[in-house]
């Protein structure tokens, strides 16, 4: 990066190269936040916006589409992995943006951490293919030869991201992990103020050489045009202000014409401490420490920082001293270079003002300043000496009080730094926390909440009574206060995004979020033709069955089992002959069991069982038959069986019936990484008047090559 006596312009990188405007462009510097000094200028003067969007439209699409959703993810573990590796240089340009090591490592750590999740994810809940099924079949015909079901494939366009400028490197990489796993291209438009760390990992990623041409680009400097470029095939994630999204929100190829938008803007976000978390209980020292934290990580500079700690009035300045005394023995103001810094410096000059002039409104609108002070602070320098720094973008945290909780200002304007309100609200009941509930949801909408409360009633009273206005509630007590991730720590596996206020988005949320990026359709057609387009096997489409040719078996077939992956297909078969059940069998196995429910024991109470004839046999005696039935007992390919899903009981099976099993090969997903891959199997049982008995599924692992036994 740039140094005071070499400025450079911080590159985009498009259509897979590095570009920087003429020398001439227009510009906007990036300055080190604790020390003023210009880092690099920031510019994307001339650059061709509308062939960056071809470019991913084409190129990236063409490329991530010879992946599977398998193949996509194994390549962000094998990012992830590398840029492990690479975190130190990303923590040294990170310490520029003002961001303690903590900080630096919430934000690159945490972003890597995305990768290896998504990466986890895709492999163990996504098939290994490019279509999605969900859902169940419809039948629409008598028959069965019409049915419907829904799939998602990817969208045809790119992935915008226009990101904040406090998480850099965990912004992007959030919204890129689903995008890729999905196989759509991302394009980044980072905030200029630590734009540059984002080009750094930008950097860092393409010089591993891991990811496919066309699947990320990067833009440096302003792009207004940028949504211009957009149709229904493209998607734009933001992260930011409402007013900018509001901006966004209403461009004609947002409003009219069908680009895909979701956005998370300001977000007023409470902690609510239950009325019996009383000073030296542990849920008290546990929110004291969550509201310190969420007001000095990052500076404040967090979409997810306590806005507002709601708490009851009578332990309301026994908070606000608790409050102040951490940060007074905790909290070291500086350069985050410095040995000993917790809390480094705003992003920049312009948001230093920005929250001052907040603060400022806020106490003049009824609130008190209860810690801190907007005085220029005296903060650690990197050389370790202690003075005020007039060109950093340092400030004390700050601390309101409101006697007034319903204050507008309070609920209304957002201090997007070291800031944090106390509100007090009253129990006019033992055990009544409605009044926390009415002031939480008067933020109109939020990223996260946080109820603090040991009591049962008191979690499901204010849980249930805020839930529709967050997107995310903690509940923390004594159980999970060291093992918590925290208020303000969005993770990969849940939803990230608000309504109303906080923009009414959604982001990760495990799976959830690659769907966001793909499109839901119906499709409608024979069970053949749903099982070509799918990959997975549907009742009625035409299979190759071994077995008895009683039920369906053809001569000189071979049984599945006897099958590697490379020779097994979706549709091949086993059918078996009948089996009679006799009382002995049943009552034997209730006896070897122990299960003797007396349907299986006792012929008059079983008779007057609505739901049986008399005594029936076990249904896991039915399944363990039916393995019996369909298994090839010899070695080869088949390797274990794994388990059983959605297994449900049909028709009772009364001594004297026989059982039959026919299983089918209905989804075949090889692992990338493994001489092995997963078979899904269709298994039905029938009695002999060819009613069904009951319908599983059976896992198991089968060697792609059949070498082990041969």
């Amino acid at each position: 990066m740039a140094t005071a006596t070499s400025i450079e312009t911080v590159p985009s990188y498009v259509r897979d190269a590095w570009w920087t405007p003429a020398s001439d462009a227009r510009t906007t510097d990036a300055r080190d936040a604790s020390t003023g000094v210009i880092l690099a200028r920031v510019s994307a003067d001339g650059l061709d916006l509308a062939a960056a969007v071809e470019h991913g439209r084409t190129v990236g699409q063409a490329e991530l589409g010879r992946l599977t959703i398998h193949e996509r993810a194994l390549k962000l573990r094998e990012l992830a992995q590398y840029l492990n590796g690479r975190r130190e240089e990303l923590y040294a340009v990170s310490a520029q943006t003002g961001a303690t090591k903590i900080d630096s490592m919430v934000d690159i750590d945490g972003g890597i951490g995305v990768l290896f999740t998504f990466s986890s994810k895709g492999r163990r809940e996504l098939p290994n293919a490019n279509v999605i099924v969900d859902g169940p079949v419809e039948v629409l015909s008598k028959d069965g030869s019409f049915i419907g079901e829904h799939i998602y494939t990817r969208i045809p366009g790119v992935a915008v991201q226009i990101n904040a400028f406090n998480f850099p490197v965990w912004g992007m990489l959030e919204k890129f992990a689903p995008a890729f796993i999905a196989g759509v291209p991302t394009i980044v438009k980072p905030a200029t103020p630590g734009g540059y760390l984002a080009e750094a990992a930008v950097r860092a990623i393409v010089e591993s050489g891991i990811l496919p041409a066309g699947s990320l680009q990067l833009i440096s400097g302003s792009a207004r045009d940028l949504v211009d470029q957009l149709d229904y095939r493209d998607m734009v994630s933001f992260t930011g202000s409402a007013s900018t999204a509001n901006l966004l929100k209403n461009h004609p190829n947002v409003a009219h014409g069908g680009v895909r938008f979701t956005s998370e803007t300001d977000s007023l976000n409470a902690a609510i401490l239950g009325p019996d978390a009383v000073p030296g209980t542990p849920e008290f020292d546990a929110f004291i420490k969550s509201v310190v934290t969420e007001m000095t990580v990052k500076a404040g500079q967090k979409c997810t920082s306590i806005r507002r700690a709601i708490v009851p009035n009578a332990v309301r300045q026994a908070v606000i001293d608790a409050i102040g005394a951490r940060i007074t023995e905790r909290v070291v103001v500086g350069d985050p270079r410095a040995e000993g810094v917790t809390m480094g410096a705003l992003a920049s000059l312009e948001q230093l003002a920005d929250v001052r002039s907040a603060v400022e409104t806020m106490l003049a609108a009824g609130g008190e300043l209860a810690f801190g002070t907007l005085d220029a602070p005296r903060v650690t320098r990197s050389d370790g000496a202690v003075d005020s720094v007039a060109d950093g973008a340092f400030m004390s945290p700050v601390l309101l009080s409101w006697d007034d909780a319903e204050a507008p200002a309070v609920h209304a304007l957002e201090a997007f730094g070291p800031v944090a309100s106390v509100l007090g609200y009253d129990t006019h009941d033992v055990g009544d926390v409605s009044e926390a509930v009415r002031l939480a949801a008067l933020g109109a909408g939020s990223l996260v909440a946080t109820v603090c409360t040991n009591d049962p009633d008191v979690a499901r009273q204010l849980v249930t009574g805020i839930a529709a206005h967050h997107g995310r509630v903690l509940m923390l007590n004594r159980e999970d206060a060291r093992t918590s991730t925290g208020h303000g720590s969005p993770v990969p596996h849940l939803v990230h995004g608000g309504p109303g206020r906080a923009g009414g988005g959604e982001e990760l949320g495990g799976i959830r979020s690659v769907k966001h990026h793909m499109q839901r359709t119906a499709i409608q057609g024979s069970p053949n033709m749903l099982t070509a387009v799918t990959g997975v096997w549907h009742t009625g489409a035409d299979r190759v069955a071994a077995g008895d040719p009683e039920f369906g078996g053809m001569a000189g077939a071979v049984h599945p089992f006897r099958k590697s992956l490379a020779e097994l297909r979706i549709g091949d078969a086993f059918a078996s002959g009948l089996r009679q059940v006799t009382l002995e069998d049943i009552t034997a196995f209730a006896n070897s069991t122990g299960d003797t429910f007396y349907a299986h024991t006792d012929a008059a109470a079983a008779e007057k069982n609505p739901f049986f004839p008399g005594i029936v046999a076990h249904g896991y005696l039915l399944v363990s038959w039916a393995a019996g039935l369909f298994v090839e007992a010899a070695p080869g390919p088949v390797l274990a069986n794994y388990g059983l899903e959605s297994l449900r009981f049909i028709t009772p099976v009364a001594a004297g019936d026989s059982i039959r099993v026919t299983l089918t090969a209905k989804k075949i997903t090889p692992r990338v990484t493994d001489e092995y891959g997963e078979v899904c199997w269709d298994a039905i049982l029938h009695n002999q008047n060819g009613e069904i008995v009951a319908t599983y599924d059976v896992l198991t692992l089968v060697e792609k090559e059949d070498t082990l036994y041969k």
